[in-house]
């Protein structure tokens, strides 16, 4: 509607926001004009009053219509103007900041890349370099990762794998700093995909009065594309892991189509399915199950292959830096009373290579039958009485065992298992588990995902109580990686419902707020009991299983004899268990990847055998480069939060990095070796700019009303060097421009004399 704005008035909108109003006639000629407005408007009501021509209305109308003319008539006569501030033409710079990132060669308008708006308006011939040259001294600058000075369009690659618009601000803003500076121009489809925040840059151009001109390239929404948005990966597992991927899709131009969607690890494919697409605009998750086989930092690719016509296909793929652990993890298994159960977990995780589930059983008062126990000194005591002894294990399973077999301080330690080791804690059903073995209002029970009822709440007093179970998966247990006995949630929805019937002793009927139950059982009433639920608690998690005979799954008699189910569950749920479990040394970074010659920031967390923060620790991160080169980083405590150690390395190489943290400190005089751990990270170039890549117009819109610019795409961009004349920044002029003879005062002249005429002939008058 800009070209109707400017037929009707004279000139653009964007003149008459930068000017002032005035009337441009001298006081004598005003005078006059008034004197004689004065004496015709009175002649004119002094006739209508007097006549007694037709009725009173139809002489008002009249009247009214003729001052109307009049009025028009004086306006144009008293000379209305726009007074402006101008730009002295080859006396002001102008800075223009061009994008050289990967999204200008996106081909999403006429089937022409966005680097074709640039290389014909910006290029030497270009109509617009020349409409700004004629009247700025141009600098010319170019952006992507980083930002420096350009000396010719020509030498625009658009091979940069980010954008980063803060810093390219603030450059310019920079060395244009102390001359007579018209504006910023920035030529760019408004991606931003660093982290960096724009507050501070368009506020520090505000403060200077730097107008910004944004020039939108590209479409603001795609025609037809689909999108893999996000992918939700853990960062480490545990090799032979099944893992369940949360994948975000979205699409325009495909809705309700069915494409594939394959996930490979280097090259091989490891899984494949097929999605139906949301609605055009909308997002849909998926989930995808696959097992991490092959250990060491593996790169997984969520793969969607390109549809007919669509018009990006770099964002069709989403690569995960996953590290796959071959280590064997320690989890700890303690029963009160001998019974199946005991034996066949113990038996399930036996051949589990990964898995180190140490056994100990109460066969008399303080007398303990170890098993698969690591050395001839572990548990030789019992149970863990010290944090260290405790905290050396990753996960807990406590079977039928009383409360009070515990001392006051070994349950604070077990629920500090929990909160402060952050490992996994899993309460077995048995008629010493729960309310009925008094665990109600111990420590532990604080941190159970389930509630104690006021009838089950006394300590070891309950009412007897037995029921058999069907057990069903819930809608979250489904497609949960632990529940999920099958391929697909439809399969393994068919595989539950032909599982044996367990019972349970213990009456658990509600679970906590932001508990999740997996798996729910229908008791012979049809009544339904959480059977599998979990909650997570401080930095680690703590679920319920009040079966007190999962051994049915394996042994009743209906079921085959090489069926794996039971064994598949129980190694599912122990691995859940030791996931993700904090060591005395934690390192991590933000991202998995960087462009290389970018800083990537490390965090670590470091504790001591108790898991006490540590913050007078020595951190080193010891950096293996592709090419085996090893460099060193220091971390630094960063004093407002303990046990936090901060520090960044900048990659050099193309490839993957071994990151390997060791911590130690001075106690008692003597050094103390906290620990080690290892994690990877890459250095390659990114594909983030073929993700959200339309035009972001809200973006480029807020930077340039934020700072007195204007906003412009590509097909109104002619008007940007008259817009940029007009801020009165740098060397300026006062100009003005007459509005007298504007074609909507004309239209509006014509349109009263008609109005008038043609209100006599309507009414019989003329």
């Amino acid at each position: 509607m800009g070209w109707l704005f400017e037929f009707l008035f004279k000139y653009p909108r964007f003149v008459f926001e930068q000017g002032d109003f005035t009337f441009a006639a001298s006081r004598s000629m005003s005078l006059t004009i008034v004197v004689v407005a004065g004496l015709a408007a009175a002649a004119l009501i002094t006739y209508r009053m007097v006549t007694n021509e037709g009725p009173v209305r139809e002489r008002l109308v009249l009247v009214a219509l003729r001052l109307a003319v009049l009025a028009v008539l004086m306006v144009c006569l008293f000379r209305p103007s726009l007074v402006l501030r101008s730009a002295v033409p080859q006396q002001n710079f102008l800075g223009v900041i061009v994008d050289d990132s990967r999204s200008m060669t996106i081909a999403d308008r006429d089937n022409l890349p966005r680097t074709d708006f640039i290389q014909k308006e910006l290029g030497d011939q270009g109509a617009l370099h020349k409409a700004l040259s004629d009247r700025f001294v141009l600098r010319h600058f170019r952006f992507s990762t980083g930002a420096d000075r350009l000396n010719s369009i020509a030498d625009l690659k658009y091979a940069g794998t980010s954008s980063r618009l803060a810093p390219a601000l603030e450059r310019a803003r920079d060395e244009l700093s102390g001359l007579p500076l018209a504006g910023l121009v920035l030529i760019t489809d408004g991606a931003d995909t660093s982290d960096e925040a724009l507050d501070e840059s368009i506020a520090a151009l505000k403060a200077r009065s730097i107008p910004v001109f944004t020039v939108g390239l590209g479409r603001e929404s795609f025609e037809r594309d689909v999108q893999i948005t996000r992918v939700e990966t853990p960062r480490a597992t545990l090799k032979g892991t099944s893992l369940a991927v949360d994948i975000v899709i979205s699409q325009t131009g495909y809705a309700g189509e069915t494409v594939p969607l394959q996930v490979e690890d280097d090259g091989k494919i490891v899984s494949s399915q097929n999605v139906k697409l949301p609605g055009n605009g909308e997002a849909a998750t998926v989930r995808v199950n696959f097992t991490a086989d092959s250990p060491g930092p593996r790169i997984f690719r969520f793969k969607i292959p390109g549809q007919r016509d669509e018009q990006v296909t770099q964002n069709n793929n989403r690569d995960a830096l996953v590290e796959v652990m071959d280590r064997v993890e320690k989890a700890l298994y303690i029963e009160g009373e001998p019974r199946p159960e005991y034996k066949f977990i113990g038996r399930a995780v036996q051949d589990d290579k990964n898995l180190q589930v140490v056994r100990l059983l109460r066969t008399a008062q303080d007398k303990y039958y170890r098993q698969d126990v690591g050395g001839a000194e572990e548990l030789v005591g019992g149970f863990p009485k010290t944090r260290e002894e405790l905290f050396q294990y990753r996960a807990l399973i406590l079977g039928s065992v009383e409360a009070a077999s515990f001392s006051p301080e070994q349950l604070r330690m077990l629920a500090d298992f929990v909160s402060k080791r952050g490992g996994g804690l899993l309460m077995l059903g048995g008629r010493r588990s729960f309310a009925e073995g008094g665990w109600a209002g111990t420590p532990v029970a604080e941190v159970l995902p389930i509630e104690f009822d006021a009838e089950t709440a006394g300590r070891g007093n309950a009412p007897e109580y037995f029921t058999h179970l069907n057990v069903r998966p819930t809608k979250a247990g489904s497609v949960f990686p632990v529940t999920q006995l099958a391929s697909t949630e439809q399969e393994s929805t068919a595989r539950w419902n032909d599982m044996p019937t367990v019972s349970a002793v213990n009456q658990v009927r509600t679970v906590k707020r932001g508990a999740t139950i997996l798996l729910t059982g229908a008791t012979e009433d049809r009544r339904e009991q959480p059977v599998l639920a979990f909650q997570r608690y401080g930095r680690g998690k703590a679920l319920a299983f009040p079966i007190q005979d999962s051994w049915l799954w394996q042994m009743d008699a209906p079921v085959a004899v090489d069926d794996m189910t039971h064994e598949t569950f129980w190694r599912r749920m122990v691995r859940w268990l030791v996931d993700g479990v904090p060591e005395h040394v934690a390192i991590s970074t933000a991202v998995d990847r960087v462009d290389p010659g970018e800083p990537l920031k490390l965090t670590a967390e470091i504790v001591d055998p108790a898991f006490a923060e540590v913050n007078d620790a020595q951190v080193i991160a010891e950096i293996r480069a592709p090419s085996g080169k090893v460099t060193e980083a220091k971390l630094e405590w960063i004093v407002t939060r303990d046990g936090e150690y901060r520090g960044t390395f900048v990659p050099d190489e193309v490839g993957t990095y071994e990151i390997k943290a060791k911590a130690s400190r001075y106690k008692d005089g003597a050094p103390q070796e906290l620990g080690t751990t290892t994690i990877h990270a890459r250095a390659t170039a990114g594909d983030s700019e073929y993700f959200d890549a339309a035009m972001r117009t809200s973006l480029l819109s807020r930077i340039s009303e934020e700072t007195g610019g204007r906003f412009f795409t590509a097909a109104d961009a002619a008007s940007l060097p008259e817009a940029i004349s007009y801020t009165g920044r740098g060397v300026t002029v006062i100009e003005e421009r007459d509005l007298w003879d504007m074609p909507i005062l004309l239209m509006l002249l014509l349109g009263l004399i008609a109005a008038e005429w043609g209100y006599r002939r309507v009414r019989g008058l003329a």
